[in-house]
């Protein structure tokens, strides 16, 4: 069965292994790989030059820029968003000569997030529900839905709309999407949609 009869598009320079799970409306750019025991949701978008381990799962509508490797261990949810060079790790302390396939660490990026091009994700971290993580971060510690991190090492400097407008909180702990009017609450340093 061809690649537009399984109801995806792969680029012909595109190689995916035996076995790989690609949902219905995705498309695979040029010289990407995607491994054999890899799940890709429906209407993703892979750029040119993406890699894609084994066990990792993408959930619908991810959408993966140019050159970036998405190592084992890793699993992005539904809507997630990863800039152009952006980077994942899945060990802490690699070394050549030291095999440390046992030692892959989870990292989970929720609904909704968007990490900026040349972002760096040290693995075993959660980033948050709509999180935005600025471009040339880099990422060492948890984020929390909704929050603005950036720097080295990554640090929160506010909080983002699910749109992807910042967020301004008054005395209320009230804010409101300037572009939707969709409304937040900050409460005990956490933030929710209304």
């Amino acid at each position: 069965m061809s690649k537009e009869e399984q109801g995806f598009y792969a680029h012909e320079s595109a190689f995916i292994d035996k076995g790989a799970q690609i949902g219905s409306g995705s498309k695979i750019w040029h010289f990407s790989h995607i491994m054999g025991e890899a799940k890709i949701g429906k209407e993703c978008n892979l750029g040119q030059n993406v890699f894609i381990a084994n066990h990792v799962l993408l959930g619908d509508h991810v959408k993966v820029q140019n050159n970036v490797s998405i190592y084992e261990g890793v699993e992005c949810e539904d809507h997630v968003f990863l800039g152009p060079s952006m980077v994942f790790t899945n060990v802490y302390n690699p070394r050549s000569k030291v095999p440390r396939k046992n030692e892959y660490k989870r990292t989970l990026v929720k609904e909704g997030a968007s990490i900026g091009a040349n972002a760096t994700i040290v693995c075993g971290v959660t980033l948050g529900k709509y999180c935005f993580v600025g471009a040339g971060s880099v990422v060492k510690q948890n984020v929390p839905d909704y929050a603005l991190v950036v720097g080295v090492p990554a640090v929160q400097k506010g909080w983002m709309s699910e749109y992807g407008e910042k967020l301004e909180f008054g005395t209320n702990d009230k804010a409101i999407c300037p572009k939707t009017g969709q409304e937040y609450l900050l409460n005990n340093g956490k933030v929710v949609s209304l």
